[in-house]
Order: structure tokens, then sequence, then C-alpha cells
């Protein structure tokens, strides 16, 4: 008992100094990410010494960074990334090929013993994801090309990581028997892992999801229970938590449920990712970490700008464009916290002193907390060095990104109104439909209109319907919340809304909305009109009648 009461306290200290500091980066502007990190440093050896990774700690931040892998799955739909597939296959072989040799002579020149710089190469080569994903998560760049071609490469490199990690599960880096079996067994359950995320994905999940879709409750508990399930089964087959997760996302992924998965997600995963980046910290030893200090830091200054290099040559080399190439390679420019869990593995068998370890993590420490900013500024930066690097610009570049809306129409809603709305404005433009009615989503797929399932008011939901770029938006909602948003994001578009009173029609216009529509006003509009036509035409009808009558009567007007 008094084991888990410290456990519980341990994980509380990291908790709240996490959120404290958190609150106080986002109040001067910093990126979380490394207020979360100092908060290791803090609370861990390097400084206080009053918390360590062990226990509950150890296990959200695992926790924390399977829930990540689980996000980004969700986001991984095939049909977004087919055309960009095999370029980015190609952009993440060889990257990983040439940064494992940049690394491995840095380590070399260096001074680092043959077994040190087989070590060092191999655990550098990683981007961080959870840094990556996160910031272009919240900067909405996340679906944006040279976001995909990152979060491409990024799996790839965690399928690298696995095989890395079969390797040093080896008694002796030397038996090459012993490691082709590994990677052998590796293969084969990550093969079986990934077909059982594909069978569900076609026949299980599309029919459960349709049943529970409309419960909120059974909806978010389901989707973390099958995350949970492929974690296990990871687990029990020796690989990874990440890879299980991430299997269990992107089978999601191929359901038109996803989007609203991943914003009821998105909370939990958060609060993870909180304890995740501050373990990174109180992994450190501070003996360790300043051992090789000066040698981390000019590994970190040459492997951020190697990087950066062999990155730009990759994707320019497939003919993206000059924007695309270098907003793309100077996302990718810092050694990973996976670095941590190979060196730590690498000292646990012996193959390694823990001062490498120390050198790794301040590596990491150092590219991560830079490549925040630089990830965060990442257009501002190109805006500064376009004229340098437009000598590059080719007329064959074929960066055109098929799979996002532009200049389209978005239809919240799937009612009586917007029905036949949508056949004027399918005419005019490219039209996405947001509706959360699993029966509203069938007639759509039947009618062959693009939709997407979720809550309006949720950003993700948002972003994947591509408001901001939008010509034209029709709200069928009556929630002032929700048209009040639409009228913000879409400032270059025609807004159509719909409210329920007067005092909301008139904040909407106040708000900038272009046409407000009122059912009471609108049936009245149509009884008025309909009377009016009626009337005139019951008139015309009465006048041939008096003309029938005269004649029968021989000019008598009295009718």
């Amino acid at each position: 008992m008094p084991t888990d009461i410290a456990l519980g306290a341990d994980f509380a200290i990291v908790v709240v100094v996490a959120t404290v500091l958190g609150f106080l980066a986002r109040r001067t502007k910093q990126p979380t990410i490394v207020a979360y990190i100092f908060t290791g440093l803090l609370l861990g050896p390097v400084f206080l010494n009053i918390v360590t990774d062990d226990g509950l700690v150890g296990v959200m931040a695992e926790l924390g960074l399977g829930f990540l892998l689980f996000l980004l799955g969700i986001k991984m739909r095939f049909d977004e990334i087919r055309e960009i597939l095999r370029p980015i296959v190609n952009i993440a072989v060889l990257q990983t090929v040439l940064q494992t040799a940049l690394a491995f002579a840095v380590a070399w020149f260096l001074g680092f013993g043959v077994t040190d710089t087989v070590v060092i190469a191999l655990a550098t080569v990683f981007g961080a994801t959870p840094v990556i994903v996160k910031i272009l998560s919240d900067k909405d760049e996340i679906t944006t090309l040279p976001g995909k071609i990152d979060v491409g490469v990024l799996i790839v490199q965690d399928i690298y990581l696995v095989i890395i990690l079969a390797i040093f599960s080896a008694e002796n880096l030397g038996n090459v028997q012993e490691i082709a079996i590994s990677l052998g067994q590796i293969g084969v359950l990550m093969a079986g892992i990934g077909l059982l995320s594909y069978l569900s994905s076609r026949y299980l999940l599309p029919r459960l999801f349709r049943e529970i879709a409309d419960n909120k409750d059974v909806f978010f508990v389901v989707g973390v229970a099958w995350a949970f399930l492929f974690i296990y089964v990871a687990e029990t087959f020796n690989l990874s938590v990440e890879v299980g997760a991430f299997l269990a996302g992107l089978s999601l992924a191929q359901l038109p449920y996803s989007r609203e998965l991943e914003e009821r997600v998105r909370p939990i995963t958060d609060f993870f990712i909180l304890v995740f980046f501050s373990t990174i910290g109180l992994q450190i030893a501070a003996d360790e970490l300043l051992h090789f200090w000066w040698q981390a830091v000019v590994a970190s200054v040459v492997l951020m700008v190697g990087n950066f290099w062999i990155m730009f040559y990759l994707i320019d080399r497939e003919n993206f464009s000059v924007k695309t190439s270098f907003i793309g390679s100077i996302n990718m420019v810092q050694v990973s916290e996976f670095s941590l869990v190979v060196g730590a593995l690498a000292v646990q068998r012996d193959f390694v002193e823990s001062e490498v370890l120390g050198y790794l993590s301040l590596m990491a420490l150092l590219t991560m907390s830079i490549s925040t900013y630089i990830i965060m500024y990442n257009h501002w930066i190109y805006e500064r060095v376009k004229p340098f690097f437009s000598r590059w610009e080719s007329e064959e570049e074929i960066d055109v990104d098929i799979s996002e809306y532009q200049n389209h129409a978005v239809v919240v809603g799937f009612d009586g109104m917007t029905k036949d709305a949508l056949k004027i404005l399918d005419d005019k433009y490219g039209v996405v439909v947001v509706d959360r009615n699993t029966a509203h989503i069938e007639t759509l797929e039947d009618w062959d209109y693009d939709y997407i399932y979720g809550d309006f008011r949720h950003g993700e939901i948002r972003k994947a319907a591509r408001l901001k770029y939008a010509d034209f938006v029709l709200s069928s909602s009556v929630q002032y919340e929700i048209n009040s948003r639409i009228v913000e994001e879409a400032k270059d578009a025609t807004v159509f809304v719909e409210a329920e009173t007067a005092s909301d029609a008139a904040r909407l216009y106040d708000d900038g909305a272009d046409y407000v529509i009122m059912s009471t006003v609108l049936a009245s509009e149509r009884l008025a009109e309909y009377l009016r036509t009626y009337f005139k035409s019951r008139e015309g009808f009465l006048d041939d009648v008096s003309d029938d009558l005269r004649e029968i009567r021989g000019g008598d007007t009295d009718v």
C-alpha cells in the first residue's frame, strides 16, 4: 500500500507541475512540449530528484506514446496517401541509409569506439514522432503535403525501430544467425497483425461502428478498447506498444467515423503525452548527461544541418516543389526520443556504457527543443530563405495534393432543407457534407456525395472539411455557437446559416453571415408567395367565368 501511494504521489506531482509549466508556456507563447521536458528535468535526477519514471509514471508515459501512434494511425487514410505512397517509401528508405551513415561518420570523427559508434548511428536516425505530430496537428499542417510526407517517413522509421530493437535483443551483435531469426519472427508477427488490421477494417468495423456511432459514450469506449486490444496483441508477441496502437488506428482510419473518433480520443492522448514528455527528463542523470557535453553539442549541430539537406535532396528528387521539400525537411531535423529507448536497451545489454546514453539524451534534448521552435516557425523561415532556394525550382514539379478540398461548398447537416440545396451547389462546386446521423451517411454514400461523419463543433471535423478554404457554406444547424464559428473561420466564403430566434439571427448578421435562414420567416414567406400565386390564378379563373356568364345572359354584367 505505501508503494502504491508513493507511485500515485509521483504521478500527481508530474501532472501538476507539467500542467503549471504548460500553462506558463502557453501564456508566454512557448511550446508546451519544451515545458513538459523541463518538468522531467526539474523533478528528476538533473535537479530535484524527487520523481522517477518507474511504476505508474512509466506506464502512463508508454501509453502516451501508444495513443499518439494510435492517433497518428487514425489520420492515415489510404485514399489520401495513395498518390504519394511510392515517393514516401523512396524517401524513407534512402533517408534511413544516408542519415545512419552520417551519424556513424560524426560519432567516429568525435572519437567513439566501434561498438559505441554503431549504437549511436542506429539510435540517432529517427525523427521525433511526438514532437512532429503534436506541433503539426496544433498548426493544422498534419494533412498538408509536407505533413503527409513527414508522417509517412516517420511510420517507416517506426518499422525500422522495431528492427533495431530486434537486433539489440540478441546476446551478441556479432551473432548474425540469432539476429536473422529475431528479424524473421518480427516480420511474420507484424504481417499477421497488419493482416488482422486490414481484414477488420473491411469486414468487422464498418458494421460495428454503424450500429454504435450514434451513441457517443459507447462510440468512444469501443474506439479506445480497439486500441488496447491491438496493444495487448502486440505486447503478447513481444512487439512494441507503438506498433500495435498504430495498426489499431490504421484499421479505424478507413471508416467514415474516424474523424469524430479522432476528436474524442485527442483529450486523453494530450494527457498521456504530457506524462510522456515529462519522463524524457526523468530518465536523464546529471553526470551522464554532461559527460560528453561538447561532443553532443557538435553532433547536434552537424546532424540537424545534415539531416535537413539529406531530406531536402530526397524530397526534391521526387519532383515535389521547393516549398514542400523545404518544409518537409526542416520539420525532420531533430534526434528523436527513440534514441533514448535504443540507448537504454544497449546499456541494459552491456553493449555500451551509460555515458553513451547521456550523450544520446543530451542530443535528443537539444535537438527536440530547438526543432520545436523551428517547426512552429517553418513557414516564416522559408520566406526568409526563399530567394536562395529558388534555384532548385523545376517545371516538372508534381506538387499537387488532390485529396484536399479547395474552393468548395461545405454543407452542415443533411435534412429536408439541405437535400434540395445539394443539387444546386453540386452543379457549381465540389460539395462535402458534414453530418453525424449514421442513416444519413448511408444515404450520402448511395448518392455519391463526399461526406464527413462528425460533430461540426469539433475542430478536427472543421479542419477535415477545410472550412477555411471553402467558397460557400450552408448550415442547417440552429446552434448559434456552431454558426458563429462558421462565420468566423470561413471569412472568404459566402455563408448561409440557420437561426432559431430573431436575436440569434441578428447576432449572426453582426458576425458577418451573408444570409440567415429562419424557418418561421421562411415558412411565412413561402405561404405568402403561395397565397399570392393562388389568388392571382383564382382571379384569372373568375374573370374567365364572368366573361362566359356575360355571353350567356346577353351582356348582363351583374354576375
